[in-house]
């Protein structure tokens, strides 16, 4: 499982029960995923070849699917062993992982009868520049607004992601790395990839569930991490003045862990370097992965 996925090597995808070559995996033009952003899916990494979190990461695709009305064909463990059949067959050991689940195929806006969800699991070798957190990134708020929590169910990590593609572009347009994203209200919701904290005061403060956001995997480790370092630790709605004003912010991800955020529209964030409660997260982060997963 050490492996780096060299070029030479052949890329296996997991689709519907088999490994194939990435070359010769071919969905249907009829999916309802190509067509209407009809599904779900999942991201993780995996360490040393092991994904970190995977329970959690499945329970979650499957309350995803439940929120859209898609029933599952598949036990649990059968998509976990998925995931570890790609990571193995490509030989990976620090990887991004997606998990994608359609609703299948299906022409027109009514789902088909029965349904025949299509399972996609592909893998890629990771790489993160050590220098965004050492240095920290720029991120910006831009005018594309979350999506209201009635229209689609924030809680449900559907494919329907042009909002924050469209967001994302915004920032990269300005220069910035990440885009963070307002409600409907005017509140700060989440980046386009990612959860959004500020440090105010020695207080570590990110925008509830309420305010519309996908409450992800690693913001839920991190606030428990904060609350065992002894951190004061609170949900609730702020503005963007306060990601100007804070001593520090950050995003969460599960594949990029906890990243420093130094400026914010241009301007710098407290000392315009990571903070101290930051650089504590993402040690204590990295401790726990170890930990977890058995790596020296």
């Amino acid at each position: 499982m050490g492996g780096s996925g060299g070029k030479d090597r052949t890329e296996y995808v997991y689709l519907n029960g088999r490994l194939v070559p990435a070359d010769e995996a071919r969905v249907s033009v009829a999916d309802r995923g190509f067509l209407y952003g009809d599904g779900v899916f999942e991201t993780l990494r995996a360490y040393g070849g092991r994904p970190f979190q995977l329970t959690e990461h499945v329970a979650r695709l499957y309350r995803s699917a439940s929120l859209i009305g898609l029933e599952l064909p598949w036990p649990p463990g059968a998509v976990r062993e998925a995931v570890k059949a790609t990571l193995e067959a490509n030989g990976l050991a620090e990887a991004y992982v997606r998990v994608t689940v359609t609703r299948g195929e299906g022409l027109g806006i009514e789902p088909p009868a029965p349904e025949k969800p299509t399972l996609v699991v592909h893998t890629r070798p990771l790489t993160i520049d050590p220098q965004v957190y050492q240095k920290g990134i720029a991120a910006v708020v831009v005018r594309t607004r979350r999506n209201l929590p009635a229209a689609v169910p924030p809680e449900a990590k559907s494919l329907n992601y042009l909002n924050n593609v469209l967001a994302y572009r915004e920032a990269r347009a300005m220069g910035a790395q990440e885009a963070l994203m307002l409600n409907a209200q005017g509140a700060v919701a989440e980046g386009s990839v990612s959860n959004v904290f500020v440090v105010v005061q020695g207080k570590v403060l990110t925008p509830p569930v309420e305010a519309g956001i996908f409450p992800g995997l690693a913001r839920e480790t991190v606030l428990r991490l904060a609350r065992e370092m002894g951190q004061p630790v609170e949900e609730r709605l702020f503005g963007p003045d306060l990601l100007l004003s804070a001593d520090e912010v950050f995003l969460t991800n599960s594949v990029r862990e906890v990243v420093p955020v130094v400026r914010v529209n241009g301007s710098a964030i407290g000392e315009g370097r990571p903070g101290r409660v930051t650089r504590l997260l993402v040690d204590a982060y990295r401790a726990l992965v170890r930990r977890t997963l058995g790596l020296t």
